[in-house]
């Protein structure tokens, strides 16, 4: 939770960070009303700024249906009795007010402006905050606009989302930052949804504020081109899209259940229970424990900095598994990661590292590797713009997020050897195959991958 620079001391600014969602969501707080955007699933920290100043929640605003987290707004409401504020065009199914051009919300002495940026989405606005003298001060952008990017156009193509085609919402993003955004005065701040690592965007900076001037002299997508051209520039090497995107983007236009009373309903399981067998377990214990013992068909992923990512890329939303910790702490916190995406009511079941388990990884001989790599079936798990540049000449190259799909291309008449960039990829595309493949030999040549990036096999 950071504090953030406003211009007027009448309105305070703060920003609250999630850096494994590379969400950024505000209050706005003037005197003792506060106004919300972009919240995240835990409404907890949003009670206690308000609690600390003595202040009461009026607005919950969404820039729009989002796409990567679920979103608190609707528990909020009900428990704050704040007004929801959302585009008509979301067609939200939860109770609310829209907020679209010329509409705007008074908080204290300072204005919440609504101004219409449809392109990342075709319900996305920005929210200009205006102080008592009609000055813009800050606009907060939502997916529209990124510090050095701006959001992709390609997330609602879906027919379920409105088939709406990436270069129509691109087409409508170079006007919305044209005609609505890049004309704000040059001082105002510039405070968006995202930060780097975002998979809403492809090179966000790692900063999470800036100013519209700033923006118009460093990010790419804002520099003087024709729209034909700012189309074709936006599109290119887009990142993947996660599985749980268009599922949370369908809770979100309903709202969701209330955080701790979901995390609360998830069945915690003995560590010795017995697991159904067609249900896909999730072990999230680090790789080197892993691969000493595991459960056989179990897939590794490790909670870490971007777990909910490659959960919500991995498993389907509407697929169960069951969900393997080494701790009390490590179990409740990937249950709470996992419920940041709409998940939690995926988990048949959460338990502890059972004792006994029976399945070992293979032991990786490196030296092998560097004298003869022909002698493997290597798996190059990065995603498409990363394998671009090649480390091993002759990997097959099957990203991570479509590997249990595809675990079928793989060729078992030699040993696997499954890498990515760092080692945490490699970790979960290993078990996959080691699960998909149980006739083949799996290894994963985890944070090694670092030796032979510095010297490349030819």
């Amino acid at each position: 939770m950071s504090p953030l620079p406003s211009s007027s001391t009448s309105v305070q600014i703060q920003q609250f960070y999630d850096k494994g969602l590379a969400h950024a969501s505000y209050a706005i707080r003037c005197g003792r009303q506060v106004a919300l955007i972009d919240p995240g699933r835990d409404p907890q920290p949003y009670y206690d700024f308000a609690d600390e100043h003595d202040a009461r929640i009026v607005a919950v605003i969404e820039t729009h249906t989002h796409a990567d987290f679920v979103s608190s707004h609707l528990e909020i409401a009900e428990e704050a009795g704040a007004t929801i504020y959302c585009s008509k065009y979301s067609k939200a199914l939860y109770p609310h007010d829209t907020f679209d051009d010329g509409d705007r919300i008074n908080l204290g002495t300072m204005e919440l402006h609504a101004i219409n940026t449809p392109g990342h989405s075709p319900d996305s606005i920005s929210v200009l905050l205006m102080d008592d003298s009609a000055q813009t001060r800050a606009v907060f952008t939502g997916d529209t606009l990124f510090v050095g990017d701006v959001g992709r156009p390609d997330l609602r193509e879906d027919a379920a989302l409105g088939s709406h085609q990436r270069e129509e919402l691109a087409a409508q993003l170079y006007r919305s930052t044209r005609q609505r955004l890049m004309s704000l005065p040059p001082a105002t701040r510039v405070y968006p949804a995202h930060g780097p690592g975002s998979l809403c965007g492809k090179v966000t900076s790692p900063d999470l504020d800036s100013t519209i001037g700033k923006e118009l002299k460093t990010n790419y997508a804002l520099q003087p081109m024709p729209e034909q051209e700012f189309v074709r520039v936006l599109l290119e090497d887009q990142p993947f899209v996660p599985k749980y995107f268009p599922y949370d983007v369908a809770l979100n236009k309903l709202g969701a259940q209330p955080f701790e009373d979901s995390v609360r309903a998830v069945p915690r399981l003995q560590s010795d229970a017995l697991l159904a067998n067609d249900v896909l377990v999730v072990d999230t214990r680090p790789a080197a424990s892993f691969r000493a013992s595991h459960l056989p068909g179990a897939i590794n992923l490790m909670d870490g900095g971007k777990f909910e990512t490659w959960l919500g890329s991995v498993v389907g939303p509407k697929e169960s598994f069951y969900l393997i910790a080494d701790s009390q702490i490590a179990l409740d916190t990937v249950i709470r990661k996992t419920a940041k995406i709409g998940y939690e009511t995926n988990i048949r079941g959460a338990l502890l590292t059972p004792p006994v388990l029976p399945v070992t990884s293979p032991e990786l001989d490196l030296e092998h590797v560097r004298q003869r790599p022909e002698d493997f079936t290597i798996v190059d798990i990065r995603n498409t713009t990363e394998s671009k540049q090649s480390i091993f000449p002759n990997a097959l190259h099957i990203p991570l997020p479509e590997l249990r799909d595809r675990a079928g291309e793989v060729p078992i008449n030699k040993p696997i050897l499954v890498h990515c960039a760092g080692g945490y990829r490699s970790a979960a595309g290993a078990s996959i195959l080691q699960a998909a493949l149980p006739g083949a030999t799996v290894y994963d040549l985890g944070e090694a991958i670092t030796e032979f990036e510095k010297q490349p096999v030819h």
